[in-house]
């Protein structure tokens, strides 16, 4: 039986995504994750000078997110 690769992350294998990985993964632009960090408007990590994202914050971020239908 073939599986289907869905979009739920794995806590238990998933690191962190830097910025520069994240856009891939959301299919956006570098700029706009950055002014989401600028302005808060998105779950992340600063560690030292390094900003990073969990990916099952960022998939509890994106439920959130979800507009419901009419």
């Amino acid at each position: 039986m073939p599986t289907t690769k869905t979009s739920q992350v794995d806590p238990a294998s998933a690191s962190l995504l830097s910025i520069e990985q994240l856009p891939d993964w959301l299919g956006v632009t570098d700029r706009f994750i950055r002014r989401l960090v600028a302005e808060r408007r998105i779950p992340f990590l600063k560690i030292g000078k390094f900003i990073r994202f969990d990916p099952t914050e960022i998939e509890a971020w994106l439920d959130s997110q979800r507009v419901a239908e009419r």
